[in-house]
């Protein structure tokens, strides 16, 4: 029976490392798509119901709601031309809900599930968050007309 040496052992591991490299890179994950088609997909399915598909707030269950859908293009018009994007992520995830509730407008749990991109705040950190919830967010603010005037985190 032969012993093979250590460093041959060591060197026949490190042999493999290469491989180990290549193997990783293919399976490595995709960046989130955070992108306007992919808020604007989040909208359709979770908002258009009640926001109506231009986000005007006339969609097809609007009317059996007990507090008429908000027209989501205004969100800046009526904060002075302010875009609040971390307000308008808190009320997508139902963080600002816990404060003043809505009955009508639900907490939607699979915009905080999945994949997280590095977001700043406005603090110069970046923090994982939701892709999904940035896309979302990020899509309305596409919807502002007018459009706005200055952003806010």
């Amino acid at each position: 029976m032969s012993v093979a040496a250590p460093w041959t052992r060591r060197a026949g591991r490190l042999g493999l490392l290469p491989l180990a490299f290549a193997v990783s890179g293919c399976l490595a994950t995709p960046e989130p798509d955070v992108s306007r088609a992919a808020g604007a997909a989040l909208f359709a399915e979770h908002c258009a119901a009640c926001h109506g598909a231009d986000g005007h707030g006339g969609g097809p269950v609007a009317a059996g709601l007990a507090t008429a859908p908000a027209d989501l293009t205004k969100i800046a018009q009526r904060r002075g031309g302010v875009w609040p994007m971390l307000e308008v992520m808190s009320i997508l995830d139902g963080y600002a809900m816990a404060r003043r509730p809505r009955a009508d407008m639900p907490v939607i749990d699979a915009l905080t599930e999945g994949p997280t991109v590095a977001f700043d705040s406005g603090n110069g950190v970046e923090r994982p968050t939701p892709a999904r919830l940035v896309a979302l967010a990020e899509y309305l603010e596409s919807l502002q007309s007018p459009r706005p005037v200055r952003y806010v985190p």
